[in-house]
């Protein structure tokens, strides 16, 4: 008899568990359809956005990690650059394309945005984003200008870029601030229209590599606001 009500219950579980591990491989298979494109910061790499882009994978989404040179294109060439990469990516078109960007990432994605909206464009998440502009760049652009092309682009007077790149209508934007950025301010991060906002207590360079980043970027990605509940940690890489 042991053995027989053993075996029943060993059935009994299975058959329980047999619906949660298919609605599990749905989710991922959805996601498959999808696209993030990564868009990192100033004088950094993708090698920086390395880690987001194998969480988002692991999750099932289609991932593109584009890179570019901060030293050689003011915002808009580089805006026109990444349009012209998304065009060119082959295989079938996903039904959503999402960004993901860090510091001035988020400035071309909001170019790109603005200018030539891909089809289908799903959501946005900024992270540490100087969509005010940046005091930093108020003070470093006479000094650095010629060598980073962008930064006198993100000084926080008229003459700023992203003070001429509006939000285009149905584009879900969620912000992601570090208290501790030193340079960007959380204040230099809103931008109007943002359907989410969320401050971190994160430095600039590596809040993209924080745990509650992380599930902060999948949470907007998938549901378009951000779980409080989660930005009250520490959640360090």
């Amino acid at each position: 008899m042991g053995v027989r009500l053993l075996a029943a219950l060993g059935l009994a579980l299975a058959l329980t568990a047999a619906p949660l591990a298919s609605q599990g491989a749905e989710a991922p298979r959805a996601k498959e359809r999808e696209l993030v494109v990564l868009v990192h910061g100033m004088g950094r790499t993708p090698a920086s956005m390395l880690l987001l882009a194998w969480t988002l994978e692991r999750e099932g989404y289609q991932v593109m990690n584009w890179g570019y040179s901060s030293y050689s294109h003011p915002v808009p060439e580089l805006g026109r650059r990444l349009a012209a990469a998304l065009d060119a990516r082959g295989g079938p078109a996903p039904e959503r394309v999402h960004f993901v960007g860090h510091s001035l990432g988020n400035v071309i994605v909001r170019w790109v945005l603005a200018n030539d909206l891909p089809a289908h464009t799903g959501r946005v998440v900024m992270l540490a984003p100087p969509n005010q502009g940046s005091h930093t760049a108020d003070r470093l652009a006479s000094w650095l200008g010629w060598l980073l092309r962008p930064l006198p682009e993100l000084r926080t007077d008229s003459t700023g870029i992203v003070h001429g790149l509006p939000l285009p209508e149905g584009v879900e934007v969620g912000v992601v601030a570090g208290k501790h950025d030193g340079k960007v301010s959380v204040a230099e991060t809103h931008l109007a229209g943002q359907a989410g906002y969320t401050v971190v207590p994160s430095a600039h360079t590596f809040i993209m590599n924080r745990r509650d980043v992380r599930r902060l970027v999948l949470r907007f990605l998938e549901e378009g606001s951000f779980d409080a509940g989660e930005t009250a940690g520490g959640g360090g890489a």
